[in-house]
């Protein structure tokens, strides 16, 4: 298996299916939890910290400065600009009676980003961007230092690195993490995730081996004894709060929910028919992360007018639509209406990206073109 981000469909599965998640998550919808044995807030942010670790390659250490422009132009200067897009939004919808958003200022612009990434909330899910960004940089100047000192070992990351996150989830237990300190308790929690791709890559892929069956009795195992000893399994990552079993139990969760599916998206691979669509939501993560929630909204906003024209949708909360985010309609007040929004939220995304992608090129086209003509017949 190839083991580059254009080629390994296991793991662009794996990011799809992490996606899926996040984007069910935010509906409350469980039917990909597998009957609330792995619930998605103990574990599905950090499917993308370890798909991302998993792909680092030690020769950004060699060229730090290039390694962290890339970064800053794949993730961060897109965000940047969706931000600002989403701050003007929120100010006009505010004036048309909906309370989301912060004012626009340098503060939500540039700082509440890293600081929360709730600020403007129609794309609140895309907090993870920026975080992860900071991550991916500390990683690779602690990995040079690391170097110049000799002491670069994969182990030793993984364990400091553990050691970190397991005292943050103890202050954070104890009411310390609040404030400003949410800021560095996040990356402290999220930085065990990319070391555990780390991990993977460099010291058990190699071993990962064990025929299907006897490797889901071992996880589904492990994990179901989890949620009998434990109470709620789930934990909030965002704001770095709700452990409710201690210091370990919430990595446990994050090893075996990931194991669980890395071997379902090995597994999605090995058939034509479904992996390809599932790759391509792989390949598209960041705008269904960055869009799904305003998303949600247009969807919300149909079932609105539907409220005010016609005599369907009478049950639809007019106040929450115009000030509760997570506010989440149900049509037919059933709960396989959620369907409608999760195939909107992952699909609609995809159509944003592909619509920018033609317009870019266009524009492209048609300065290109008036380059040849004036190049042709300079004026005089």
């Amino acid at each position: 298996m190839k083991t580059n981000t254009e080629e390994n469909s296991q793991f662009r599965i794996l990011s799809a299916l992490g996606i899926i998640f996040v984007v069910a998550g935010h509906l409350g919808y469980g039917v990909f939890d597998m009957g609330g044995l792995f619930p998605y807030y103990s574990f599905h942010v950090f499917i993308f910290l370890f798909v991302s670790g998993y792909f680092y390659k030690d020769e950004a250490e060699k060229h730090i400065g290039g390694y962290i422009w890339k970064k800053c132009r794949t993730l961060l200067f897109p965000y940047f600009l969706w931000n600002l897009f989403y701050g003007i939004l929120a100010q006009i919808l505010r004036r048309a009676g909906f309370s989301f958003g912060e004012p626009l200022s340098f503060k939500t612009l540039f700082l509440s980003p890293f600081l929360d990434g709730h600020q403007f909330l129609y794309h609140f899910s895309a907090w993870f961007v920026p975080a992860l960004f900071l991550v991916e940089v500390i990683n690779v100047l602690m990995r040079k230092v690391l170097g110049i000192l000799h002491l670069k070992r994969e182990w030793l990351i993984f364990i400091c690195s553990l050691i970190l996150g397991m005292a943050t989830i103890q202050l954070a237990i104890g009411g310390h993490v609040w404030g400003i300190y949410k800021f560095p308790g996040r990356l402290l929690l999220m930085f065990p995730g990319f070391q555990m791709g780390r991990i993977y890559k460099e010291k058990a892929e190699a071993y990962d081996k064990l025929p299907d069956a006897v490797y889901f009795l071992a996880v589904i195992g492990i994990q179901a004894l989890i949620c009998i000893w434990n109470a709620g399994l789930a934990f909030g990552v965002v704001w770095v709060t709700s452990f409710a079993n201690g210091f370990i139990v919430p990595y446990l969760t994050v090893a075996t929910g990931i194991a669980f599916w890395l071997r379902i998206a090995r597994i999605i691979s090995e058939t034509p028919a479904v992996s390809g669509k599932l790759a391509a939501v792989g390949r598209n993560t960041y705008s269904i992360m960055m869009h799904h929630i305003a998303v949600f909204m247009l969807i919300k906003g149909f079932f609105y007018l539907c409220s005010c024209l016609t005599p369907f949708c009478a049950g639809f909360d007019r106040e929450s639509f115009f000030h509760d985010i997570n506010y989440i309609y149900l049509a037919g007040e059933t709960e396989a209406s959620k369907w409608i929004y999760l195939l909107a939220g992952l699909g609609a995304p995809l159509l944003i990206k592909e619509g920018l992608k033609r317009i870019k090129s266009f524009a492209r086209y048609f300065c290109q073109g008036k380059l040849l003509a004036l190049c042709k017949h300079p004026r005089t």
